[in-house]
């Protein structure tokens, strides 16, 4: 341990202790950070039973700062408690941040690879893309997810390509027919983004194996790349920068989706058409992984980085951001969906069941589902500042109070019909899932008073409050 972490490990201690842990805005369902600044998900896993959940955390910095990974750990993927910081920026290949990596499980032990940025600091002779900074591989185990080994430097920037930017990072790690390969997110100095794919036969020397791209430039950067298999479809993710046109113009400054993978990544390959894996204001740099029991789960950040407009209203408070809600990813009539993992089942309280239409303020953490809903007839306002509603075959999340929405104003997508609408609504949050989960539409929301109304008329709808 070096006197670095050591001088870390207190200032930690002391941000953490001094935390607001009452704010009126924390939630209680949603993974946030003790203090300071949250973002992308790392590591995620379920490892000897028990789920992991590392994170981006600047403890120090409610507005962002020097990057560590701070840890999670949950038997339900519902109560977590927090394990303090696993990861602190304290060696020369990581002294700017511990940046996003992901998790790899193999014979009791609990791989973690991660990006270890460094930062020079010479800002009018480096711009940070072709010059000024590092982005370096690293490892680091445990075997029993609480204590970790010493770090290892794997690969640095000469190491990878030399048509790349100094732009590549976020490992993900799998296996495949014995042979380990490792994807990375990659921008060109030709401005093109693409995933960079190394194979190795230890999971520690790793060599360049192949690309994946698409046939036209889609974007400039792709970050916190994923790759998996569910129900028989294979889905590359990726966070799209730059994206330009009209088809984006009305989005969020960067996009979270996915490709569905045709023939063999590994080999002849054909990408599908990128589709968004939410459609509302707040989700980035989802992570995904596999559960014990067969399951694959995927927890995203709920922010967006580089938002100019966006203004979060727990920054006063000493804190921002929080993850999603874990969704389960499933396949159904060809469709890719998303729906909140299964184990919400268990805490749910019926409160009230109707039809037609619904009004209450009675909680402010629940589930409300719509079902049956006829003619596509659908319309509710959330604590009287956040209305979903489905018109003209287009369903939008839309705010009438700058207050409530933090400067933002309305998202979309377009779709033929709406049968059935799920809302999970915390203390500051909500996440819509449409037409079994088909579409989701996730923000944060900042409400003064709770709140709920739903007209659908000849719909089924259901109240719960969830239970800590």
């Amino acid at each position: 341990m070096t006197a670095l972490t050591n001088d870390l490990i207190k200032l930690t201690a002391d941000a953490e202790r001094n935390a607001d842990r009452d704010g009126r805005f924390r939630q209680k369902l949603h993974l946030m950070p003790p203090a300071g600044w949250l973002n992308d998900p790392n590591g995620l896993c379920q490892f000897k039973g028990i789920y992991h959940a590392f994170f981006q955390y600047s403890p120090f910095n409610a507005e962002g700062g020097v990057k560590m990974w701070g840890h999670y750990t949950s038997h339900d993927m519902i109560q977590w408690e927090y394990q303090g910081v696993m990861l602190y920026p304290d060696q020369p290949f990581d002294c700017s941040g511990v940046y996003s990596g992901c998790a790899f499980i193999e014979n009791g032990t609990m791989y973690l690879y991660y990006t270890g940025n460094v930062k020079l600091e010479d800002s009018d002779n480096y711009d940070y893309i072709n010059s000024g900074r590092e982005s370096n591989t690293v490892l680091v185990t445990s075997t029993d997810g609480a204590y970790f080994g010493r770090k290892r430097l794997l690969m640095k920037n000469s190491d990878y390509p030399a048509d790349l930017t100094l732009h590549v990072r976020d490992p993900k790690v799998w296996k495949e027919d014995g042979t380990y390969y490792m994807l990375q997110g990659a921008r060109t100095k030709e401005d093109v983004g693409q995933a960079v794919i190394f194979r190795s036969e230890d999971r520690i020397h790793w060599t360049l194996y192949s690309r994946v791209e698409t046939k036209k430039k889609f974007g400039y950067m792709w970050e916190c790349p994923d790759y998996f298999e569910v129900d028989g479809v294979k889905i590359l993710s990726a966070s799209v920068q730059g994206l330009e046109g009209d088809e984006w113009k009305d989005r969020n400054v960067y996009q979270s989706g996915y490709f569905t993978v045709e023939g063999d990544i590994l080999g002849e390959y054909s990408l599908s058409d990128y589709r968004l894996w939410d459609y509302g204001f707040d989700y980035y740099a989802p992570q995904s992984f596999d559960t014990e029991d067969g399951r694959r789960i995927q927890i995203g950040w709920m922010g967006m980085p580089d938002c100019k407009e966006y203004t979060n209203r727990t920054v006063e408070d000493g804190w921002q951001h929080c993850f999603t809600f874990p969704r389960e990813v499933f396949v159904k009539d060809g469709i890719v969906r998303q729906r909140p993992v299964r184990e919400l089942e268990e805490r749910k309280i019926l409160l009230e069941e109707t039809k037609n239409i619904l009004k209450t303020k009675k909680c402010t953490v629940y589930e409300a589902v719509v079902s049956n809903i006829s003619d596509d007839q659908f319309h509710a306002v959330l604590a009287e500042g956040l209305t979903a509603e489905y018109e003209n075959n287009r369903f939008k999340i839309e705010f009438k109070n700058d207050k409530v929405s933090c400067g933002r104003k309305c998202r979309f997508a377009e779709m033929d019909h709406v049968t059935e609408v799920r809302i999970l609504s915390d203390e500051s949050s909500a996440e819509i899932f449409v037409n079994d989960g088909e579409y989701v539409f996730s923000t944060r929301y900042y409400p003064e008073e709770p709140g709920i109304c739903i007209e659908a008329e000849g719909a089924e709808i259901r109240l719960y409050e969830i239970s800590e």
